[in-house]
């Protein structure tokens, strides 16, 4: 399998343009969650609200074996695109909530049930979300 290419396309809008303080990582990330059906994956820009990292990569899975796959092809993409590992990676054992650190940038992989308690979305509703999907094409 060929690593996600976090460049955007002539039909998907320049997320570097739009946020230049996005690691490129986070749109690697981003797609790398879609591609193994993570739902309602966000990129959330915290580089102005929170000073220990520039942003988030919020996504979910139905279930605990779809958030381990998930986890793992954020990982093995971020990896390809970029040469970079997370620090760290809490919360893998129940895969209620993974929390993937890369420093600069964090993944929360959850379960559906778990998001929807914590939602950090509602909790962090400033940070500006950062576009990062392919526009489909018709």
């Amino acid at each position: 399998m060929t690593p996600v290419d976090p460049t955007p396309t002539a039909s998907a809008p320049s997320a570097r343009a739009t946020v230049p303080d996005i690691p490129a990582e986070c749109i690697v990330a981003a797609r790398a969650a879609d591609a193994k059906s993570g739902e309602d994956t966000v990129i959330l820009d915290m580089s102005n609200l929170l000073g220990l990292t520039d942003a988030f990569v919020v996504t979910s899975g139905r279930n605990t074996r779809q958030v381990k796959t998930i986890v793992d092809e954020v990982e093995r993409q971020v990896k390809l695109t970029s040469d970079r590992s997370p620090h760290r990676i809490e919360g893998l054992s129940d895969a209620y909530w993974v929390l993937m650190d890369y420093g600069d940038f964090l993944v929360h992989v959850f379960l559906d049930e778990a998001r929807a308690f914590y939602d950090l979305e509602h909790l962090w509703t400033d940070a500006p979300r950062v576009p990062w999907a392919v526009a489909a094409t018709a």
